[in-house]
């Protein structure tokens, strides 16, 4: 996130793809799709945390900044992630409220740290909370409405993935 003014970063930038690649076949296999999202998400959310990881580095060589939100976090996304891969069918049955919970932690984190970014665009920081704001409404919406957030499951995470896919290419540049 935090990258010198002119440097690309292709680590976001296939994130955000795989992310975005999520969201397009949420919507275009909802039905076949379930097992599949928990795969896609365990791995994503895995890889996520990693990344999270190696930002909080940079993030303290850059500014001094610790940023103890990020590690926990990207400790929360890892655990996560390696959970689902051993715990399929209970992803599975289990995916409105974990997806509601991972959406509304990483939203709240990246909310508490988007100060950071208004130093390096103000453009950027409104972006990010929009996004994050956004992935906020979602996961509380998932979470008090599990019935119909089981029912329109593909579509709440194809949407989700689609704006985290397009934050993390936006990012990547």
């Amino acid at each position: 996130m935090l990258t010198s003014k002119n440097k690309f970063n292709v680590v976001y930038f296939i994130l955000g793809l795989i992310l975005l690649l999520t969201g397009i076949i949420s919507f275009l296999n909802p039905m076949k799709s379930l097992v599949a999202i928990v795969l896609i998400f365990a791995i994503s959310a895995i890889f996520e945390g990693i990344i999270q990881l190696a930002f909080r580095r940079r993030l303290n060589e850059y500014t001094g900044h610790k940023a103890n939100s990020i590690l926990v976090l990207g400790i929360l996304d890892i655990l996560i992630g390696v959970f689902l891969l051993f715990n399929m069918s209970f992803g599975v049955l289990a995916l409105p409220y974990i997806f509601a919970i991972w959406f509304i932690i990483d939203s709240i984190g990246e909310l508490i740290i988007a100060d950071v970014f208004k130093a390096v665009s103000t453009s950027y920081y409104w972006f990010k909370v929009v996004m994050n704001v956004l992935g906020l409404i979602l996961g509380i919406m998932m979470l008090f409405n599990p019935i119909v957030s089981a029912l329109t499951i593909s579509f709440l995470v194809g949407l989700y993935f689609l704006t985290s896919g397009i934050d993390f290419i936006v990012t990547s540049f």
